[in-house]
């Protein structure tokens, strides 16, 4: 386990928000096989850094890290809220339906499923490296963001997310 803030110093926001996510996001990350380092980013990334987590009008955390929506096959609770879509060249807003989890373990679980169980990200799990992941997961579709794979790249490097990762990938 690296710790991320080894000064005697309280973390800032981000490293805050890194270490209350770190281990149940090390722990999906070594049973899927990836990166630790590519789920941090993209949650770092979906929500800005812990900052924009949707939240219920009686302001509730949806605890939704990685910006999955609840399709018809979600069970579980949801959330409707607006949000900016890539769609035919342009960006709209559009309402979306979202998935709503009771704890981060929940949603880092979730997204470990929902990345597992969709045939058109296995080929996210053939790739080597977080990088090659990431550009994976994008091409398969996770968001409709052009830009999506460079941005989750520029969080892993620019923050040094591979301290996290413990050799996996």
């Amino acid at each position: 386990s690296t710790p991320i803030n080894t000064s005697s110093a309280k973390p800032g926001p981000r490293e805050a928000f890194l270490e209350s996510i770190l281990p149940p996001a090390r722990q999906a990350a070594e049973t899927l096989g990836v990166s630790t380092k590519a789920a941090l980013a993209q949650a770092a990334l979906e929500t800005g850094w812990g900052r924009a987590v949707p939240r219920a009008a009686d302001g509730r955390s949806s605890h939704n890290l990685f910006g999955i929506k609840a399709d018809s096959r979600w069970r579980g609770e949801t959330l409707t809220l607006d949000t900016k879509e890539f769609l035919k060249g342009q960006w709209v807003v559009v309402p979306a339906k979202w998935r709503k989890y009771p704890s981060w373990q929940a949603s880092i679980d979730d997204h470990a499923t929902f990345l597992k169980s969709n045939p058109r990200y296995s080929p996210c799990f053939q790739c080597s490296t977080p990088e090659a992941f990431a550009r994976a997961l994008a091409k398969a579709g996770y968001a409709t963001d052009p830009i999506y794979a460079d941005k989750v790249i520029s969080v892993m490097t620019k923050h040094n997310l591979t301290t996290f990762d413990g050799g996996i990938l």
